[in-house]
């Protein structure tokens, strides 16, 4: 910890905050007395490379190919706010908050945590880690109740990314239901601890759409909208591979191909649960158990045989999404 800064230190701080040339983060460490980076001639905080090698995580994703276009955008601008205040240009503040809308299973969870990572490993977020809430989470029972229960969500989740999913059904109740308290006590709290946390309200596209209509102040608060389509065949195909492999497994041609069927005769049908990657997981987390049934009994097993999924461990009737 280094000496605290004096009062006319602490009036030019809060002066190069306000004219863009330092970044909120970046002020209040200074404020602190906390000690800085190893070198105060580096560029930016946020690094080409650190940024590429964040990158390669949200590549690794099946699909999205629109979400991760747009996340690179905001990481791109982010980058570019750091070189422009390194060379004394006037920069506008960022506002991180996201609307997500999709399907379940379309990989919404699974980009907000990687999201609150990234923004840890640029020093956006002092912890990057991600609370997950529903309206039972911030709805309370009583007046008064409400915010209090929203204001200990924010509270975790300050550092890191709250995630509301289904955060279209804190509106559904009317006017006089506790679910509009909740409304008012988020978004005083993400004017309150602006920059502390980013908040992520998720759910169907229709449903999110009419949530931002209900109340005047939402729609500014939540600048960036990220849309996650349902998987195609192949996708699913792959998505069933990548987990597949994760536990050290292998799909056989047989099984590929069964699993192939299954998807486009499901895919057919139109059903939102159906084309995510949970009902994927599922299907191949019942393969697996299926599989140590059938070689049970085999005494002299191979290594190819314990790691390969065959077409019979594929009873896609009981798979449910």
């Amino acid at each position: 910890m280094q000496n605290p800064p004096t009062k006319t230190q602490v009036n030019q701080i809060i002066t190069q905050y306000k004219d863009g040339e330092l970044a909120l983060a970046e002020a209040l460490r200074m404020l602190s007395g906390k000690p800085g980076p190893a070198s105060d001639n580096a560029p930016t905080a946020l690094s080409k490379e650190r940024l590429l090698s964040i990158f390669t995580q949200l590549d690794e994703l099946v699909g999205l190919k629109n979400v991760k276009s747009v996340v690179r955008e905001v990481f791109a601008l982010l980058y570019m706010q750091e070189r422009r205040r390194a060379m004394h240009l006037k920069v506008e503040p960022v506002v991180l908050h996201m609307v997500f809308k999709g399907n379940p299973g379309t990989g919404k969870t699974t980009v907000a945590r990687l999201l609150a990572q990234m923004f840890h490993a640029c020093g956006l977020l002092e912890k990057g880690h991600l609370v997950e809430v529903e309206r039972a989470d911030l709805v309370g029972e009583y007046i008064g109740h409400t915010a209090q229960k929203t204001r200990e969500m924010v509270k975790k989740a300050l550092g890191g990314v709250l995630f509301i999913d289904e955060a279209y059904s804190l509106a559904r109740g009317g006017e006089r239901d506790f679910g509009r308290e909740s409304i008012d006590a988020l978004v005083k709290a993400m004017e309150d601890h602006r920059n502390e946390f980013v908040a992520i309200i998720a759910g169907y596209e229709r449903e999110m759409d009419w949530f931002l209509s209900t109340n005047p102040g939402l729609p500014s608060r939540f600048p960036i909208h990220l849309s996650f389509p349902d998987y195609t065949v192949n996708e699913l195909l792959q998505i069933a591979k990548q987990t597949a492999n994760e536990r050290q497994y292998t799909l056989s041609v047989g099984a590929e191909s069964k699993l192939r069927h299954y998807f486009e005769v499901g895919g057919s049908t139109k059903t939102a649960a159906f084309s995510n990657a949970r009902m994927v997981r599922n299907v191949v987390e019942k393969a697996v158990r299926r599989q140590a049934v059938r070689l049970f009994d085999i005494d002299s097993l191979t290594r190819s045989a314990a790691m390969t999924l065959n077409p019979e461990d594929f009873d896609l009737k009981e798979v449910s999404p």
